[in-house]
């Protein structure tokens, strides 16, 4: 744990808060260097570089003025976590038409576990192809057609059913079109795959569809975590993870399927799940398993007058750990922009909302553990809540920012979900702004940050997140927005080099963090309830709890 005095040797007492809510990127810059520095190992939680990670975030939420908000009165909330590591595989392979074919780790297949075993194994699994794997009965689609998946290996594609798909066929607009929904994200598909009894499940992998590399999948290296769940509740997949789109191609072929034709296919309505007759998957792992005690960081700044109603502020704490040496001979995947960026933003906001008059509300400001690791922090939160969810009024994220410079706008994530999105416009306005819609809404953005462990429990939220679309910089225009996205995305998101260098221009990011700040102040200065839009998904989960907030 790091101690007040090493935190003051890292920089801190030599921080000056003046009295305006003006972010000054010099102090983002500090504030990530520290966080995003060899001395915490990558910020993976159970590690050594978690417990330093706790007390350098503690230390500075103390500075700031903030009391603890966590459980009686601390400043944590303990997240137990079950901490997976496949070792060198004993076998790999599929199986077909008597002959065997050795599959290469990283290479050909990705795949994890979350099942808290000393070893797991599927020997000689029959593989189904079940298109995108959705069963939406209020969208009247089923993917599934009531196939028997036990003892087998479900064999999805990603993204929404609709993503490609052309005016005339089924799916068309029924998921969004290009914006994905939650049926299109990999964890769905992994849970629809553990409810339907199969015993693994294989993802095949397109970058457009999936929104990223495949050295984004390979990234955590058969690393997994998962909260801790009672036996009753652990999933049935033994493993689980991703077929590389080539391997996936010579797979269907072996079986005589040709892959494009049932992307077609799967576009269909009328699809039934296809067995690739002959083929067998076969996989056998040593898995290092491990209950981790991680934590939540909470600090609170008490409401004047509606102390029980929360204005929720949150970005994760956690990165990717330590990993093998890159061109640089870099181990620590440290997340400088993911999301020490985003921490730095909280402390920022804290520090202005601290120069100003107490608010009306309260404010919480949520340090999550576990993100990266499929959002386990705030969902332990949501599960376990501290603050009434229902009089939460809302929940404001910030993961990923451009640095890149300035902006003439920002990018809105989850268009048409709640009436925040109007906030956003109306005060980047005052910043001389503009809105843009995300430019790749099939990315899923909106389901893939913290906040939506909110959402799923109808508190209404905003995402800032750099990754969303390409800004329309203030030097160089779009094109210069979409040069940092492809160059970040393309080369440093979880990897080692995703660390501050001197091309960064944190003046946009400063921007963005403030106009966090002026939304989330306005909300803690006033008696409005931010509400779900008509068609939302999340709205008819709040209109429960409506009279709550009367």
């Amino acid at each position: 744990m790091i101690t007040r005095t090493l935190a003051l040797a890292l920089g801190l007492a030599t921080l000056s808060f003046p009295a305006h809510a003006q972010t000054d990127p010099r102090r983002l810059e500090q504030s990530v260097r520290t966080l995003a520095s060899d001395l915490f190992e990558g910020r993976a939680p159970g590690t050594v570089g978690e417990e330093r990670t706790i007390g350098y975030i503690v230390a500075r939420f103390e500075q700031l003025g903030l009391e603890p908000g966590g459980p009686d009165g601390q400043w944590v909330q303990t997240v137990p976590l079950l901490h997976t590591r496949l070792g060198q595989p004993e076998r790999l392979s599929i199986a077909q038409n008597g002959a065997t074919t050795p599959w290469s780790f990283g290479k050909q297949v990705y795949l994890s576990t979350l099942q808290p075993k000393d070893k797991v194994a599927v020997a000689n699994a029959p593989l189904v192809f079940v298109g995108y794997g959705v069963s939406a009965p209020e969208r009247g689609w089923d993917d599934f057609k009531g196939v028997d998946l036990k003892g087998k290996v479900a064999v999805f594609l990603i993204n929404d059913p609709d993503f490609e798909a052309a005016k005339g066929e089924d799916p068309f607009g029924k998921f969004g079109g290009k914006t994905m929904t939650y049926y299109g994200r990999w964890t769905y598909k992994f849970e629809e795959a553990a409810r339907h009894g199969a015993i693994g499940a294989l993802i095949v992998h397109d970058t457009p569809g999936a929104g990223y590399g495949w050295n984004v999948v390979v990234s955590p290296g058969g690393e997994n975590y998962d909260l801790v769940r009672p036996a009753d509740k652990l999933t049935s997949l033994q493993v689980q993870g991703w077929v590389e789109g080539e391997a996936a191609r010579a797979l269907f072929a072996s079986a005589g399927l040709d892959l494009v034709a049932l992307r077609k296919q799967a576009r269909s309505a009328r699809f039934k799940p296809v067995e690739l007759k002959g083929a067998t998957f076969s996989a056998a792992f040593p898995v290092t398993q491990e209950v981790v005690q991680s934590a939540n960081i909470l600090a609170r700044i008490p409401g004047a007058k509606r102390r029980d109603e929360t204005v929720m502020y949150g970005a994760h704490w956690d990165a990717y750990g330590k990993g093998a040496p890159d061109a640089q001979g870099r181990i620590y995947r440290a997340g400088a922009n993911d999301d020490a960026l985003g921490m730095a933003g909280l402390f920022e906001i804290a520090r202005a909302f601290k120069a100003a008059p107490a608010p009306d509300r309260s404010i919480v400001f949520a340090a999550w553990t576990a993100e990266e690791r499929g959002l386990l922090g705030s969902e332990h939160y949501a599960q376990n809540p501290l603050y009434p969810i229902d009089r939460t009024v809302a929940n404001l994220t910030i993961d990923v920012l451009q640095t890149a410079g300035k902006a003439k706008d920002v990018i809105l994530i989850g268009k048409g979900q709640d009436t925040l999105e109007d906030d956003l416009a109306k005060f980047a306005a005052k910043q001389g702004r503009v809105i843009t819609q995300e430019s790749l809404p099939e990315r899923g953005l909106f389901y893939r940050a913290d906040h939506f462990s909110m959402a799923k429990r109808g508190v209404p939220v905003l995402l800032m997140m750099g990754l969303a679309g390409a800004s329309d910089m203030v030097e160089g225009g779009r094109a210069a927005g979409q040069a940092w996205i492809d160059a970040y995305t393309g080369q440093c998101y979880h990897q080692a080099c995703d660390a501050v260098d001197d091309t960064w221009k944190l003046e946009g990011a400063a921007q963005d963090i403030d106009l966090m700040y002026d939304i989330g102040r306005d909300l803690a200065f006033s008696a409005r309830w931010p509400e779900w839009k008509p068609g939302s998904e999340f709205k008819a989960i709040r209109d429960k709890s409506a009279a709550v907030r009367k």
